[in-house]
């Protein structure tokens, strides 16, 4: 349980500030594995099968405080549902450098926003830190730890052990991983990219087997020092969207510009979009459009016209960035709201066809389920804002939205509880069936739960809330692994 001198430090922390403020406050501690206590509902029969979660565990060491959200050491929390308990495991990813800074109890490295303390020099041509703190991929004997500025993690699936680098039979220690693959439904063949910087900047592309094992890769060159987080599967398809950022390339290798700042917005180049055929990994059509920015894309498809459809969350510019780095304040106050829309586009002319807004609201997160991936979805889901609330307050409701249309139904959660990404379970018999899982912290209560929901009708309510024995701090991304 938390010592009493954490709770002083998270009182201090969050003074003045809004109440979601009071789960970054403290690293978040390690525990388990350990039985969950049932708060209330009844946990599905038929829901069997391990949540991961990844996300900053550690944004402080004596004090001193991250400049960046994307900063903080990774810590992956599994809760695994089986037919007599359910129970939670919460580990750091014990990378090199996070065992270092943990022996001396301090930042030592420079990172996407932080810069390694000390003299200039010993910066020089140094990279970022990985952080392994963004994503997880579930593979049928590992879990990876993903951050895309380098190499994933491996860790064990039943004891989050970290097991080290993991190069997938097939990753130059040179070459990047994204934190953001996509796994066909139907193949299980799983694609991802790295960005790789350099004289000649290019997206190096690679499908893997369902293992993992590395089987095809290709390289697609960039327009520009431009930073691309996230991509679409669309059927016969892979999408990249790339927004006109630049990065300054000299100043970030001279040490005196963080990664994060070294970016700068450059609307007058345009968005530009890339379609890869996805089978033999080759640049089908490129064309330049509207500057916009994204971090994530809910879905692809290709529609009966052979049209290609993507949803992802649209921010006018980059100043979501900042927001981002203000969080680890716990009072953030740049505006930088995105919301969902719909793009559809032609692969073979490089045509945008039409470019709409699906859901007002500012969101993020987009997810489906994962046996739609590439595939028009029965529903997207988005963690959203309530109203128009102030710049300083994280997403309270989870919305479900229909297809193709702009009908939504949405579940409002209590005054100071904040859930974070949904992730969709898919029932193991009923198809189009499933479950949302979500980790909320209560504020009020100093407490994190994870809440289940049907996918259906998540207007309803939680049908089953298990407290955490700790508190989890606000993370990115998550998979859910079926039993069996």
């Amino acid at each position: 349980m938390p010592t009493q001198t954490s709770d002083v430090r998270r009182d201090r922390f969050a003074q003045g500030k809004p109440v979601w403020a009071r789960a970054i406050a403290t690293p978040a501690t390690e525990f388990g594995p350990i039985a969950l206590h049932l708060i209330s509902g009844q946990i599905p029969a038929d829901l069997k099968g391990t949540l991961y979660r990844n996300g900053p565990g550690r944004l402080s060491r004596q004090g001193q405080r991250v400049d960046h959200w994307f900063d903080g050491d990774g810590g992956i929390l599994a809760v695994r549902f089986d037919q007599d308990k359910t129970t939670a495991c919460y580990r750091y990813v014990q990378t090199p450098e996070f065992q270092l800074e943990e022996e001396q109890d301090q930042f030592l490295h420079s990172g996407y926003g932080q810069l390694a303390p000390g003299p200039i020099w010993r910066r020089w041509g140094v990279p970022p830190k990985n952080v392994a703190n963004t994503s997880v991929l579930a593979l049928p004997d590992k879990l990876l730890a993903l951050w895309e500025g380098g190499q994933p993690h491996a860790l064990d699936l039943i004891t989050l052990e970290t097991q080290g680098p993991d190069l997938l039979s097939g990753l130059s220690p040179k070459l990047t991983y994204s934190a953001h693959p996509k796994q066909d439904p139907q193949t299980g063949n799983i694609y991802n990219f790295g960005v790789i910087f350099g004289a000649k900047t290019h997206l190096q592309l690679y499908r893997s087997h369902p293992s993992g094992k590395i089987e095809q890769q290709a390289a697609i060159p960039l327009p520009g020092l431009s930073m691309v987080h996230d991509f679409a599967l669309a059927g016969r398809y892979l999408v990249f969207v790339v927004p006109p950022l630049r990065l300054q390339m000299l100043p970030m290798l001279l040490g005196t510009q963080s990664l994060s700042d070294a970016l700068q917005w450059q609307p007058h180049h345009g968005t530009q979009i890339i379609v890869v055929d996805r089978e033999a990994l080759k640049e089908v059509t490129r064309f330049d459009t509207d500057p916009w920015f994204q971090w994530h894309f809910g879905n692809g498809y290709e529609n009966t016209s052979g049209e290609i459809v993507l949803d992802y969350i649209r921010y006018p510019d980059f100043q979501t960035n900042q927001w981002l780095q203000e969080v680890v304040t716990g009072h953030p106050q740049t505006p930088a709201s995105g919301t969902l829309w719909q793009l559809r586009i032609n692969p073979q002319t490089g045509q945008v066809l039409s470019n709409d807004q699906r859901f007002a609201l500012g969101c993020e997160f987009p997810v489906i389920s994962p046996m739609e991936t590439g595939q028009r979805a029965e529903a997207i889901y988005v963690t959203h804002q309530s109203t128009d609330r102030p710049t300083e307050e994280m997403f309270d409701c989870i919305a479900r939205i229909e297809g193709d249309a702009k009908t939504s139904t949405s579940m409002e959660f209590s005054q100071g509880c904040y859930p974070m990404e949904a992730i969709y379970a898919p029932h193991p018999t009923r198809d189009n069936q499933g479950w949302l899982i979500t980790v909320v912290f209560d504020g009020n209560q100093d407490q994190s739960t994870v809440q289940i929901f049907s996918a259906q009708q998540l207007e309803a309510g939680p049908i089953a809330v298990l407290a955490l024995p700790e508190v989890i701090p606000f993370g990115f991304h998550g998979t859910w692994q079926s039993a069996g």
